[in-house]
């Protein structure tokens, strides 16, 4: 679209024009070299710089890697220009030695100087100048035959020129950067030319997780672990490894295309790259919008055309997406032909319900279906029990007998599904590690497994999306019935997934089908799926309250703690005798969690409940931003909070398995603060991270 050149003659703009990327050079360059350092391990994100670079800041300083990729780490934006010098080596000596602006880790300060750095580590960590490591490692693998630095003559007739210079001359072939330009064209933070076409290889690449056209660049973990949140914690600004995910530079996103889980970036020649896993989109913008002269941003286009684009792959504002069906959907489609002709046993609840809202018990039974079998889960076939030791019941619209699966040891009776020819299990899960419906699941797996009686699992959407994994890890020695498997807090898995996971992990053994939602995306939240929201559990009426859960559920064994059971909005508030909420909100909000705020609520449980008739103070919460918040986060927030403010009135072991790690407790009773916590726990939520990747079902 457009001219390539307006000066000095018109030129039209063709598909194969090569432009300068400018700092899209930070991220298709450096960034992919350095994460093919970091699988190799040759390259640890949690390293000092000096480790690397010996004579940075003169051998004696804190900052690491990751501040650098982030642009956490206190450094200038860039070099000083004046008085003019010229050279790599006299550019990165520069960067060596320029002092820093403030500390590491507390402010986002974007910094050129932070990857001139990085490309250098490339160089002596790789043993390869930036350009011909990029090239080695990705250029030429891709294909990528159009993208280069320091481009040769024969190319220039393609390439977009950028800026008229005071002297009259118009950089073309030439890089626009100052920095790099003064560096001989090559540096860690632009310098790169590239094409439309060879940028969309390069994004579906990242799409792919690391693939393409059959050839593997980097491993899938490398890429989601570069294209997450890496921030440090309490930071409102979020940063992958290199890639933008929200901070004040991501006007490229456009409105709708969801913030936390897609990344971009931009170029001040007015190239910007923005990319989607939910939608499997990419977004490529290229053009010279400093030529002949610098004008304003194009932030405007940049975030309208991703905006179309967003829409056009079925983003609405809304976000509803109204073909989602869940398994039973699917299974009623067909008739329940599957089932016909055989003995069922169906562990359900009120939450076994089709797009319609209509009971898959009826639905079953109007078709045909012969249910041998009605079992049910905590709460109860209606979802209203809230007590132990549920007893077995009679189904109100059936008349069906219903065997309790919630009482005594909580699992089924040996040879419970002996004589059946399939159980089915149909209910709706939160999305957190402790709730049980998970567990009933797997122990009648495991049953099913003994009587040699085949598992079928109608599958629904994770109302909490299938992209969010957070949290403390539970140890396998705190295994028990709100903890069945070691997996963190909030785990982004389907139940289909889950049972998926727990057969092949746990070696179960059970005949496993699997009857898939269809047409949900991990991206979504329930209230884009068109189907209808029915409250899982007496206490969990919202979902709001369902996202919050994960995150105020892990202090709810605190005998003198309330989650608000007994007030018209349980697990959105939480409460105490002791608690001073407006100093609790205050020390809360002081960490910048993203996404969610805490002010200071008092009230009173009714009574019969949790501290019931008892004045309460304490906090309520507003999740702000709910694809940016982390629910494991603010729950180690809480607890550091009101172990820091009020020592030893939380009962931390009374909530170990719910915690689920002894050794997050130990560092809550030594002080520890809400990073360190975390950061200790992040090896075990990559390791399930891995373990989770061979089960998943949906993109």
């Amino acid at each position: 679209y457009g001219f390539r050149a307006i000066e000095p003659a018109r030129e039209p703009m063709t598909l194969d024009t090569i432009f300068d990327c400018a700092s899209l050079t930070k991220v298709i360059a450096t960034t992919s070299a350095m994460m093919k350092l970091f699988e190799t391990g040759k390259v640890r994100m949690s390293d000092r710089v000096t480790e690397y670079l010996p004579e940075f800041q003169g051998g004696h300083s804190d900052i690491t890697v990751a501040n650098l990729m982030t642009h956490f780490s206190g450094l200038r934006p860039d070099l000083e220009l004046e008085p003019p010098w010229s050279g790599y080596d006299t550019g990165i000596a520069l960067a060596l030695k320029d002092p820093p602006a403030g500390p590491p880790g507390k402010k986002f300060v974007y910094s050129d100087i932070n990857f001139l750095l990085v490309g250098e580590i490339v160089h002596r960590v790789g043993g390869q100048m930036l350009q011909d490591y990029a090239k080695r490692v990705l250029f030429e693998p891709l294909g990528m035959h159009d993208t280069t630095f320091l481009p040769p003559a024969f190319l220039l007739p393609r390439i977009a020129p950028t800026e008229r210079l005071k002297t009259g001359e118009i950089l073309r072939g030439v890089v626009h950067d100052p920095t790099a330009r003064y560096m001989g064209g090559v540096a860690g933070d632009a310098g790169l030319y590239s094409t439309g076409d060879d940028l969309a290889r390069f994004c579906q690449m990242l799409l792919n997780r690391g693939e393409y056209q059959g050839q593997r660049l980097f491993s899938p973990l490398t890429v989601d672990k570069f294209t997450s949140p890496e921030s440090p914690g309490g930071q409102p600004v979020l940063r992958g490894f290199g890639w933008d995910i929200d901070s004040p530079f991501s006007g490229n996103r456009g409105e709708l295309f969801p913030i936390g889980t897609s990344y971009g970036h931009t170029g001040y020649t007015g190239t910007s790259l923005w990319i989607d896993p939910a939608s499997q989109t990419y977004v490529v913008l290229l053009t010279n919008s400093v030529h002949p002269v610098v004008k304003k941003p194009i932030t405007t286009v940049r975030k309208s055309v991703a905006t179309v684009i967003a829409a056009a792959v079925g983003y609405e504002t809304t976000g509803l997406q109204p073909a989602v069906w869940s398994g039973l959907d699917a299974l009623e489609d067909q008739g329940f032909r599957p089932l016909l002709n055989k003995r069922v046993g169906l562990i359900t609840n009120h939450t076994g319900v089709d797009r319609q809202g209509r009971r898959n018990v009826d639905q079953m039974l109007a078709a045909g279906v012969k249910i041998a079998g009605l079992y049910s889960p905590e709460h109860g076939i209606a979802g209203k029990e809230d007590h132990p030791n549920i007893g077995n019941s009679k189904d109100a619209g059936s008349g069906l007998p219903v065997i309790s699966l919630f009482s005594g040891n909580n699992r089924p009776a040996p040879h419970q599904f002996q004589g059946l020819d399939v159980v089915v299990f149909d209910i709706a899960d939160v999305g957190a590690r402790f709730y049980t419906y998970m567990t009933t699941m797997a122990y009648a797996m495991e049953e099913c497994a003994k009587d040699k009686v085949p598992f079928m699992l109608l599958d629904r959407p994770n109302p909490l999306t299938g992209l969010h994994v957070e949290g403390p890890v539970l140890d396998p020695s705190l295994r028990s019935f709100v903890g069945y498997f070691p997996m963190p807090v909030r785990h982004g898995m389907t139940a289909g997934e889950l049972a998926r996971m727990f057969n092949g992990e746990n070696h179960i053994g059970a005949n496993l089908t699997v009857i898939e939602n269809t047409g949900w995306r991990r991206s979504q939240w329930f209230d884009a799926t068109g189907l209808p929201w029915i409250n899982p559990s007496p206490n969990l009426r919202s979902l709001n309250a369902a996202t919050l859960y994960p995150a105020l559920a892990l202090a709810e064994y605190s005998p003198n703690l309330s989650v608000g059971r007994g007030t018209d909005r349980p697990f959105e508030h939480i409460g105490a005798e002791f608690i001073d909420g407006m100093l609790l909100a205050d020390l809360l909000n002081s960490q910048a969690i993203p996404g969610v705020r805490a002010y200071p609520e008092a009230f009173q449980p009714e009574p019969g409940a949790k501290l019931g008739g008892k004045k309460l103070g304490g906090v309520a919460f507003v999740v702000t931003n709910r694809d940016v918040f982390d629910a494991g986060r603010l729950g180690v927030a809480l607890l550091v909070a009101l172990q820091k403010l009020y020592p030893g009135r939380i009962a931390l072991h009374a909530n170990q398995n719910l915690i689920g790690s002894p050794s997050l407790i130990h560092g809550l009773e030594r002080g520890q603060t809400t990073q360190e916590l975390l950061a200790a726990e992040q090896t075990a939520v990559d390791q399930f991270a891995r373990v989770r990747q061979n089960y998943l079902i949906y993109h």
